[in-house]
């Protein structure tokens, strides 16, 4: 049996593990760290994927969020196509896939999650993809030609970002969603409705309230797809299909060590698991949010990163709790989305113009205090709703709507 060592091992090379990796030296850990990743590629940017990497506007070198040196400069041991096939929490030693093994003093998962695949007839068929990794759109690309006929299973983000790299490439785009609106998960009606109209005019067509029951395989081509059968015996036809459909959280390797679960691996407000040696972060992890006073799971980068500050701070000695407000964006043609706080729950709603035609900002309020915002456009007033978001500052909605009020004095106040 090959074994090898390091004080503090991590699980997963992309945004959240990268960064506990750089949190730890930054923070003063002079012990050995190994970063694992699946994949072959150095830590990268996954939200260009659907975006500018997919439209083929930006290179694989430009994706990384570090260089090579970076890695070898802060003695942080990389180590690509590598996947960890258990955890003994007992011997503190992990199997890796090639037969070896990796004893680790502090373990940290970062194994984010991967995307939700339907188990469909038809679904082994070629030409259905999904996004998710630099691999995915290596396939997907090739095929993203002037005249042919996509169809996107889910109106979320992923669905509709890819939907404008098409349309703009020349494809024939038709998004199908089991929900009544897009961005439904995520989003209140308001947002739902500009997003929707920006792609109907752009050529995107919509079916909502339509669920997807299997793949038909193409006459000319049985090992290809040609259709998409819609709930209703509809069969939309299909040159490729690309299945958005969200993300399932990798937690398996941590279920199967016997770490608490949730929806999600269970941690606390300082990224800790259920065993006092293994801390997680990112995708895959439910945790208290305390600006929403319940435990969540939040798939996003910036949430990525602040629990790897906190699990790097905990293993240097000095922890720092969780205490941010989520934030999130979406890039879909010339619209920069910046949404903060979770809007769920709220009980009014106020939409607010921009500065430009372009621009707006839906404001959503509970009880007097403001929860969220979706901001279209509006990257100064962006800033000042984080401030009051974070800061649970009381608001008047009539003065929200209203472009004349300042956002920014509203944030400075003094807060109760």
């Amino acid at each position: 049996m090959t074994e090898q060592q390091a004080d503090v091992v991590i699980i997963g090379g992309s945004h959240g593990g990268s960064e506990a990796a750089f949190r730890l030296r930054q923070g003063g850990f002079t012990g050995s760290i190994a970063l694992l990743s699946s994949e072959p590629y150095l830590p990268y940017h996954r939200p260009p994927l659907s975006k500018a990497f997919l439209a083929g506007e930006v290179t694989v070198e430009s994706l990384l969020l570090r260089g090579p040196a970076s890695y070898e400069k802060a003695n942080i041991a990389w180590r690509p196509s590598t996947t960890v096939t258990s955890i003994d929490r007992v011997d503190h030693l992990l199997a890796l896939a090639d037969g070896s093994h990796l004893k680790y003093g502090k373990l940290i998962i970062a194994t984010g999650g991967r995307p939700r695949v339907l188990p469909l007839p038809g679904a082994e068929l070629g030409g259905l993809h999904v996004m998710r990794t630099i691999a995915d759109v290596d396939k997907l690309r090739p095929e993203f030609k002037p005249g042919k006929r996509l169809v996107i299973v889910g109106a979320g983000y992923i669905g509709l970002e890819v939907a404008a790299v098409a349309v703009k490439t020349g494809l024939d785009v038709e998004i199908v969603e089991f929900a009544p609106r897009a961005l439904a998960r995520v989003a209140g009606p308001e947002l739902s409705a500009f997003y929707e109209g920006v792609h109907t005019k752009a050529g995107v067509t919509f079916r909502f309230n339509t669920g997807v029951e299997g793949f038909v395989p193409a006459a000319h081509d049985g090992s290809r797809v040609g259709a998409v059968r819609c709930s209703g015996g509809v069969e939309l036809p299909a040159d490729l299909v690309l299945v958005a459909a969200g993300l399932v959280p990798n937690v398996e390797l941590a279920k199967d060590a016997g770490l608490d679960m949730g929806n999600g691996i269970m941690v606390d407000e300082f990224c800790r698991t259920s065993d006092p040696d293994i801390l997680a972060i990112g995708d895959a992890v439910e945790f208290p949010l305390p600006c929403a006073g319940r435990r969540v799971r939040l798939e996003s980068v910036p949430n990525a990163l602040e629990h790897a500050r906190v699990a790097a701070s905990v293993i240097n000695g000095a922890p720092s709790a969780y205490n941010a407000v989520p934030w999130f964006w979406s890039d879909q043609y010339n619209y920069k989305l910046q949404s903060v706080g979770l809007g769920q729950g709220y009980d009014v709603a106020v939409t607010r113009p921009g500065r430009t035609p372009e621009a707006f900002i839906v404001f959503y309020i509970k009880d007097g205090v403001l929860l969220a915002a979706d901001c279209v456009n509006a990257v100064a007033e962006f800033n000042a709703a984080k401030k009051l978001v974070t800061n649970k500052v009381a608001v008047d909605a009539a003065a929200l709507a209203d472009p004349a009020t300042d956002l920014k004095a509203l944030a400075a106040a003094p807060v109760a």
